[in-house]
């Protein structure tokens, strides 16, 4: 069992010797840190939040659905593209179908266009004729009152609906003026972050170049620790290959060896400590049995006392009287073997230092990271040679490309656009000017009616006298009546234009919204856009046809403003790898051929190594022949379980200790309780040392037992073991060598691949990202639509509806004005009169 526990320790430990231990080799390759590319901080935020107003904007929205709940013509938009008129024409029931709501409002508005001042006219001429209300004659009906209250609240009610709408195109109005002041900021935002995209690449590809140093240096420190790195590689794959046969797993004879020198060690000291404790233990056991019969005497003793033939202390006694014969020792030591011929044998072969020959072999074992060094250095030169070389051709290929050049002439085109779009910004405030002058006009018109009316219905309510008579009523009634008719004129005259208005801007700011800005938000404007063979029939993606006259690249505006949304590199996003591809270069440059072959050289010759010298066999032998497999440990294990009394000692005295509490107190009481503190000083002082050596005893008992089992198959097994890594290690190293080599050349690969990949990774990731690019698109769209077209859309939507609640007021106006103004003529009922009928009086 002895050299079972060794291989078990050798399976699980390295081996330990008095040299300096082999400094553990590193990983294969590390991860390199090539720290973080500048980045440039974009300021634009191309988002747009309408605030309250966009209450407003949703409900236009949802106005604009139903008028037009078709999906997108993506197909009749291509084709319109295409300049296909013809299969445009040919197909014009769908577009009919998708404009046929845009249609029916839009005849409906030029329908009241046209209808509203022919009604106007002829209610005009009507009424010169007295008709149509024009009769200043009122005639008296019962519900008059009430019909005069239910048309007053209805006209309130309509004029508030169209307070609503006028409050809408207000505001409206003013919500796009405001916003075209701010779309400087904006824009400007979107300028510099462009000055910002192109003053901060030349800087991140001049780090990415740069950043080669990093992979250089790790390679070189690599080369200058070849032999810590590969020769302690190969040190630790052989190690792994020397595992004993028994196991199927080899592992380095050397170990086992040391290991063995250990277990004799522990077999030492186990053997010590059996003797030891044998020692003391028969020492201990025969003064245990002379004072415990020392005590069982006085006790007897004591027990004749005539106290105990008392009735009440009888028992008592007779109780512990038969107890006393407890009072013994439970093992006989003395039986036991000495194992000091043992012992001797064991210390006669630990004389000779079996370490010192063993590490004779682990000096040149240990010695192949140095043996590596010296043969590769060579080799290391002119790798160092080859890494400086690459650095000038990485350098030199990086200045092949005009981006300096190129760059410089976009910041100028960046800075001329600019100018351009400030020169613009006096006409656009002008033109901007007239237009908030129009739409306040056109509200002013509606707020025009809104007076008549509000004022009409101030009047006439604060002014009417219900028991005035139609001829005599006040003049603030009958002023009410004429502001009222007053509002009914203006709306004849103004209503018309209103709608106008309402139809054009409706059927622009509604197909815009339909066509251009809700494909936008659904990103089916790009499918459009992105529709093969478009814009050129032999292009199928005009951007690459364009720009590289390669047509069949998959690069699309969907996919470019995408990869800019998410601010990757313009590299990726263009696809720039199809006109220069760094990653290709990187690749068949950084790594070449010859630096793979200079490291496939190594050759290293491990056939001196000498593991284990005749001395350490002999040694190794005579270990098993020591005796420690003679010693009887059962007969050892036997007598230490029997413990060192008969009975604990403690509980004897406590259970004595509760018989004495039966008796009174006297001297027998107090001569017994004399007796058990005895017993617990022989228990402190001699049976608890005696337990503390027949521990040690048992331990060292079971540790000998274990491991003189199997001694000498064991030992046997370690020379075998020693034999077969001798073995490995002068004729079979090859292999292994070789393969480490590879294994190291392929981690200086390694670093190279990482850096190419980590430029290809910035390249598409964090080199000239994008971002200002899809700003520019979303600032666009955000003018365009959330400025423009949602303004746009939301203004005629407010002046709709008031053109609409205008026929209502009209209405309900000249109804209510019958109960304002002042009449020529009343209704007088006679009386007297036998029929019952009106008169007419002046």
């Amino acid at each position: 069992m002895l050299m079972k526990v060794v291989l078990m320790f050798l399976l699980c430990w390295g081996f330990t010797s008095s040299e300096p231990p082999v400094a553990a080799p590193q990983p294969r390759s590390q991860t390199l840190d090539f720290g973080f590319v500048p980045a440039g901080v974009y300021e634009t935020l191309a988002y747009y939040e309408p605030g309250p107003i966009g209450l407003l904007f949703h409900m236009v929205h949802g106005f604009l659905y139903v008028v037009q709940p078709n999906p997108f013509p993506k197909d009749l938009v291509v084709k319109v593209a295409q300049n296909k008129l013809g299969s445009v024409q040919a197909e014009y029931q769908k577009v009919m179908y998708y404009e046929v709501g845009f249609i029916v409002c839009a005849a409906l508005g030029l329908l009241f266009v046209l209808l509203v001042p022919l009604v106007g006219l002829c209610f005009c001429m009507c009424r010169c004729c007295d008709n149509c209300g024009g009769e200043m004659h009122q005639r008296q009906r019962k519900n008059a009152e009430c019909k005069r209250g239910f048309f007053a609240t209805l006209l309130f009610t309509t004029s508030v609906f169209i307070t609503a709408g006028v409050l809408c195109a207000y505001a409206a109005n003013q919500n796009l003026s405001s916003q075209l002041k701010g779309m400087r900021k904006l824009v400007n935002s979107n300028m510099r972050d462009l000055h910002t995209f192109a003053n901060q690449t030349p800087a991140q590809i001049d780090y990415l170049i740069g950043q080669y140093v990093t992979a250089k240096k790790r390679v070189v420190s690599d080369l200058e620790n070849i032999g810590p790195l590969l020769g302690g590689k190969i040190h630790q794959e052989l190690e792994k290959e020397v595992i004993p046969a028994l196991d199927g797993v080899l592992n380095m004879a050397g170990v086992k060896v040391e290991r063995a020198i250990k277990a004799m060690r522990e077999t030492k000291e186990a053997l010590e400590n059996v003797s030891v404790s044998l020692e003391i233990l028969q020492d201990g056991s025969s003064r245990l049995a002379f004072n415990l019969s020392a005590v069982r005497s006085r006790l007897s003793a004591t027990l004749k006392d005539p106290a105990c033939a008392l009735e009440d202390a009888a028992p008592v006694c007779a109780s512990i009287r038969s107890s006393l014969a407890q009072l013994g020792i439970g093992a006989n030591y003395s039986k036991l073997s000495d194992v000091s011929e043992q012992l001797a044998r064991v210390n006669n072969v630990l004389k000779t230092d079996l370490s010192n020959i063993v590490q004779k072999g682990y000096l040149s074992f240990n010695d192949t990271p140095y043996l590596v060094k010296t043969q590769t250095q060579n080799i290391v030169a002119k790798v160092r040679n080859m890494l400086d070389d690459l650095g000038s051709n990485i350098t030199s290929f990086s200045k092949t490309f005009p981006v300096e050049d190129s760059l410089s002439n976009f910041i100028k085109y960046i800075s001329h656009t600019q100018s351009k779009i400030e020169d613009y910004y006096p006409q656009i405030d002008q033109i901007d000017f007239y237009r908030w002058i129009s739409c306040i006009a056109l509200c002013c018109m509606v707020v025009l009616i809104l007076a008549f009316n509000f004022l009409g219905l101030f009047c006439g309510i604060t002014g009417y006298d219900k028991h005035a008579s139609p001829t005599t009523r006040g003049c603030i009634s009958n002023t009410g009546g004429n502001l009222l008719m007053a509002g009914v004129g203006f709306s004849f005259i103004f209503s018309w234009v209103l709608m106008g208005v309402v139809v054009a801007t409706f059927v622009v700011g509604g197909n815009l919204e339909k066509l251009v800005c809700e494909p936008y938000e659904t990103k089916q404007l790009y499918e459009v856009v992105d529709t093969p063979y478009l814009v050129n029939p032999a292009w199928k993606n005009f951007i690459p046809g364009f720009l590289y006259q390669k047509p069949e690249i998959d690069l699309t505006a969907g996919n470019l403003y995408r990869s800019c949304k998410d601010n990757q590199g313009i590299y990726s996003a263009l696809h720039l790898d199809s006109m220069f591809n760094v990653t290709a270069f990187l690749s068949s440059s950084v790594y070449t051929d010859d630096v793979s072959g200079s490291i496939n050289d190594v050759r290293v010759d491990l056939s001196s190594i000498v593991l284990l010298e005749s001395e350490g066999r002999h040694n190794l032998i005579q270990f098993s022949n020591t005796g420690v497999n003679e010693i009887n440990y059962s007969f050892y294990l036997e007598e230490v379980n029997k413990g060192a009394t008969m009975v604990d000692l403690l509980s004897f005295s406590n259970e004595l200790e509760a018989q004495i509490d039966k008796l009174k107190r006297g001297a027998l009481e107090s001569a017994l309780r004399g007796h058990v503190s005895s017993i617990r000083q022989i228990h402190s002082q001699l049976v608890v040392p005696m337990e503390q050596s027949m521990s040690t005893l048992n331990q060292s008992a079971l540790l000998l037992q274990k491991t003189v089992s199997d001694l000498p198959n064991s030992i046997n097994n370690v020379l075998n073991a020693i034999d077969a890594a001798q073995f490995l290690i002068a004729q079979n190293a090859t292999y292994v060598v070789k393969k480490e080599t590879d294994k190291y050349r392929q981690s200086i690969v390694d670093y190279f691949k990482q850096y190419t990949d980590w430029v290809k990774t910035s390249l598409e990731m964090e080199v000239a990202t994008c971002k200002p690019l899809s700003n520019i698109v979303d600032t666009v769209e955000i003018v365009a639509c959330s400025f423009i077209v949602d303004s746009l859309n939301t203004f005629w939507f407010g002046l709709g509806c008031c053109a609409i609640f205008l026929i209502p007021s009209v209405i309900l106006s000249v109804k209510l004005a019958k109960f304002y103004r002042r009449m020529d003529t009343e209704d007088v009922y006679d009386d007297s009169s036998v029929s019952g009928t009106w008169h007419f009086t002046l």
